[in-house]
């Protein structure tokens, strides 16, 4: 596993999860890992098993200096367009952190606002350790949240492919058309929708 970057100073990573799905809210998350509590293994959440990043999740609310979780809604991902919503949640996690800090690093290409210094960084998260801790944060929330989700609409199976446009999805959203919880601005979506 690849040694991760640690900035000095009271630098938040920020990353998100739930761009591409076709339902649920896009989370972002904050991050400000505390330089005298160091935490082994962190990676992309993608790279990691998911009782790894549980396990990890767990670790970064009890180390990180300070830590936020936020999320941009449907319906805002519907108002706003995915990109413009996800900033919003990221400017909501960043906003929320306890600490305020000096500086921020984002994984990806785009900042959002903010009122302090941002770096974009490509692949971030496998770089820069309080980025990944960001993108595992997002990643447990969101897969948690579209859990409950699956509680309440148990035949698109969110359970499995957490609202990313899978085979199995497509054929539920055909069969069962859009729940309150789609994206409706989502081509798949939007087609399902025409055919009303």
């Amino acid at each position: 596993m690849p040694e991760l970057i640690v900035p000095p100073g009271l630098v938040c990573g920020i990353d998100e999860a739930g761009r591409g799905p076709l339902a649920g809210p896009v989370v972002a998350a904050a991050v400000i890992l505390d330089l005298r509590w160091p935490i082994a293994g962190l990676n992309d959440s993608k790279k990691l098993s998911e009782k790894k990043r549980d396990a990890l999740a767990r670790l970064i609310r009890e180390r990180a200096l300070a830590w936020c979780v936020a999320e941009a809604t449907v319906e805002e991902i519907d108002r706003l367009n995915i990109l413009h919503a996800t900033m919003l949640a990221m400017q909501r996690a960043v906003a929320g952190l306890s600490v305020k800090p000096e500086g921020a690093m984002v994984d990806g290409n785009r900042c959002p606002k903010l009122d302090i210094p941002c770096e974009a960084m490509v692949k971030g998260d496998g770089k820069i350790a309080s980025i990944a801790a960001a993108s595992i944060l997002a990643k447990t929330v969101r897969d948690a949240g579209m859990l409950e989700l699956h509680a309440q609409y148990p035949h698109y199976g969110f359970d499995r492919h957490m609202g990313y446009p899978t085979a199995a999805h497509c054929a539920a959203l055909a069969e069962h058309g859009a729940s309150p919880v789609h994206r409706r601005t989502f081509g798949p979506v939007a087609r399902q929708l025409s055919l009303l």
